[in-house]
């Protein structure tokens, strides 16, 4: 699908503030609110807008520590890949698994209360898991820029 200039105005809105309503977008936009909610919901239809979701504040809700933790499978083999990423997706405290080119195989974004919670994770989870050959942790010191707004 192509995306014209008002559509692409409109993803950026939408990424900014996703509680705009149709009214206040249509502002924005020189549109009727009627052609902002018929643009968004062929945008929605065509898979460009893929859900809608709040973010939370990690500090104010506890979970302010955060890891990277780099990951080494022992082998490559697709079995080994599979069985790790079927595992580590049922993790409740990793919220990014990416596997990646380099020395490590997966980096792992990570959140816990604090390092005794990373710890407990680590022995009773994370190293658990099949076919793991080494980890590396990285800890977050502090946040210079987190955005989930993409540039269109």
């Amino acid at each position: 699908m192509n995306l014209d200039p008002t559509d692409k105005k409109l993803l950026t809105l939408l990424q900014q503030d996703t509680k705009q309503t149709t009214k206040q977008l249509s502002l924005k936009l020189n549109l009727s609110v009627t052609a902002v909610y018929e643009r968004i919901k062929k945008l929605e239809r065509e898979g460009i807008i893929d859900k809608y979701v709040v973010l939370l504040n990690r500090n104010k809700i506890q979970k302010g520590f955060v890891v990277f933790c780099h990951i080494k499978l022992a082998q490559h083999t697709k079995e080994f890949l599979t069985k790790f990423e079927n595992q580590v997706v049922q993790l409740k405290e990793v919220l990014e698994c990416h596997h990646v080119s380099g020395d490590y195989d997966y980096i792992l974004k990570i959140v816990v209360q604090d390092m005794e919670a990373y710890r407990e994770f680590l022995v009773t989870k994370l190293t658990t898991l099949d076919h793991i050959g080494s980890t590396h942790s990285t800890f977050m010191i502090s946040e210079v820029k987190n955005t989930t707004v993409i540039e269109i």
